[in-house]
């Protein structure tokens, strides 16, 4: 996704020339969150706790049957389109670039999108719309079977220098990574259109399955990294704070966010802890979607990097205190107003 530049009007006065916009490309699914009693079905299907596992078909069926009598609920995701969303919420300038079927699902997803004003760039295929059934358990962990469908379908040859005119900002979502040649396409047009690059390393198993080649990405390609505590470590094989200067002397900024304690933000030689709203977590299912969300929008809007990790902690302590990846509504007149504050804190 995308970043913006500095602005110094309020919200409601912004317009195209005073903010830069932001794009994201990613997975465009539609997550199907299902509260689970106890743990046992991630055995059952053999998923590990935490992690994001693509799966065929007939497991997501399958896992859809066998939950068939839990609370779910159904909402526009990916973790790229779930950043990216919250971006349009705070009144930001963004798109989303991703590919979907023209069926229901897939109707869903762009009509949520473009409910919240995101400019859509959807590519189509033959294949069903994506899901991803999100199992959280009972501590609020949770964890993803998916199914990419038309998701995955996705390739470099759709993408062009015309679909990324006018962002500033590209931020990549790292489930991408298990295709190669795309997310390396991606980082290669961003760049030669002069497009900074954000990546989220996603999941600490996507990260251990792809290790040298996100080495290569970041090294080469990406100027902002996102990563929790589970991620940095299998990236650096080190604690929060280590991983941090090494993860930071591969691009231009470095983010680790460490749950309850707040995130750690390394820039120029610089590293500072940023604590978080201490709240009640029913689940954690898009915190660091919405994390990245408020740290790119504060970027793009001159924040300095620690406001940057304030907003990102405020909308990551909004969401977990609900159901799903999303804040609610009611919550938004209340971030706005804070999020007006930091700006005139920051000018």
């Amino acid at each position: 996704m995308l970043l913006l530049g500095i602005v110094k009007k309020a919200p409601m006065e912004r317009t195209a020339k005073t903010q830069k916009s932001v794009a994201g490309i990613g997975n465009a699914l539609v997550d199907i969150l299902i509260r689970l009693d106890d743990d046992h079905l991630l055995d059952t299907f053999g998923l590990p706790k935490g992690s994001m596992t693509l799966v065929d078909t007939r497991l997501s069926q399958m896992m859809l049957d066998s939950t068939a009598g839990l609370k779910r609920t159904l909402v526009s995701g990916g973790s790229a389109a779930n950043t990216i969303s919250a971006i349009a919420r705070l009144q930001g300038q963004a798109g989303f670039i991703g590919k979907i079927a023209d069926d229901e699902m897939g109707r869903f997803f762009r009509s949520e999108l473009e409910q919240l004003t995101v400019k859509t760039h959807l590519f189509y295929s033959e294949k069903p719309t994506g899901n991803a059934v999100c199992l959280i358990s009972p501590d609020s962990e949770r964890t993803f079977g998916t199914y990419l469908g038309a998701a995955g379908e996705m390739i470099p040859g759709e993408l062009s220098s015309e679909v990324l005119k006018g962002y500033d900002y590209l931020h990549v979502e790292g489930y991408l990574v298990f295709n190669h040649r795309l997310i390396e396409e991606i980082m290669k047009l961003a760049k030669n259109c002069g497009i900074k690059i954000s990546l989220d390393l996603a999941s600490y198993n996507v990260v251990e399955a792809n290790l040298e080649f996100l080495k290569y990405l970041i090294r080469d390609y990406v100027d902002i990294v996102f990563a929790n505590e589970e991620e940095a470590r299998a990236y650096t094989g080190l604690d929060p704070l280590d991983a941090l200067g090494i993860i930071a002397g591969e691009c231009e900024i470095a983010v680790v966010k460490t749950g309850r304690e707040g995130s750690l933000i390394r820039l120029d030689n610089t590293s500072f802890k940023v604590g978080t709203p201490q709240v009640q977590s029913v689940d954690t299912t898009g915190a660091g979607d919405v994390y990245a969300s408020g740290f790119l929008y504060g970027l793009a809007n001159g924040f300095s990097p620690r406001r940057c990790g304030e907003l990102g902690s405020l909308l990551a302590s909004k969401v977990i205190q609900v159901f799903g990846g999303k804040i609610p509504d009611k919550d938004w007149p209340e971030i706005l107003e804070e999020v007006e504050r930091m700006r005139l804190r920051s000018t």
